[in-house]
């Protein structure tokens, strides 16, 4: 499904955030990518969705080659892409229900379609209460799952996170990663940039580790509760 084949990327002559990257997320796949800050992990993640393009290498998401597309072929990528942000990126000026709808509005859908798909997962994300209200009234949690909702409403083949509970509590953090999970379980391949132990070590899944722009190590699921902190 994810292809990274010796993928670097500078942003200046002496700035190098990715050094020659090489990896491979099959079909169905949940992995959580760690490490501390400035690592990488953000900067690979937006290669993955074509916010930016590598110095050199290739990427691929199920067969596309995203490192040659187009800006005009970019939108085509995003429809099997759904991706959650460190900061939400939720339309302050705009209710729960608009920000998800959005994402089915760029995509063409119908007016009635569109209300009965985010309705309905707006009640997996136990939103259906909030959807008229604007992102400033609600907790960060609350944010959280809006942002996960308009990231999952059409279904994506893959599902990005940058950080997406480094401002919850524990409470809302299980709650996160449940719906990670469940997204996973429907075939949604996952990837999930974090520096949280504690989420990594109660999920079991595979984990990849950066370091000032090269991966240092790839642990397997079954090897994670073992993993040195």
């Amino acid at each position: 499904m994810i292809q990274l084949h010796n993928v670097s990327l500078a942003y200046q002559k002496d700035a190098t955030a990715l050094n020659n990257i090489t990896l491979r997320i099959e079909k169905g796949e949940f992995v959580f990518l760690t490490g501390p800050s400035g690592a990488g992990k953000t900067t690979l993640l937006r290669l993955l969705y074509g916010a930016l393009t590598p110095t050199r290498g290739q990427v691929l998401i199920d067969g596309q080659n995203v490192s040659r597309m187009t800006s005009a072929q970019i939108p085509q990528l995003r429809r099997m892409v759904g991706v959650v942000f460190q900061d939400f990126k939720l339309l302050p000026t705009r209710t729960v229900f608009e920000n998800v709808a959005i994402t089915l509005e760029v995509l063409g859908w119908g007016r009635a379609d569109i209300g009965k798909k985010v309705m309905h997962i707006l009640k997996q994300m136990d939103m259906e209460s909030k959807l008229n209200l604007t992102p400033q009234r609600l907790s960060g949690g609350e944010q959280q799952r809006v942002a996960l909702a308009r990231a999952l409403v059409n279904d994506p083949k893959v599902l990005l996170a940058d950080e997406p509970t480094g401002n919850l509590d524990d409470a809302n953090k299980n709650q996160i990663l449940n719906i990670f999970k469940e997204a996973n379980i429907r075939g949604t391949t996952v990837v999930v940039a974090t520096h949280d132990r504690r989420l990594i070590d109660n999920s079991h899944k595979r984990l990849v580790t950066l370091s000032k722009g090269d991966i240092v190590e790839q642990v397997e699921k079954e090897n994670i509760s073992s993993y040195p902190v």
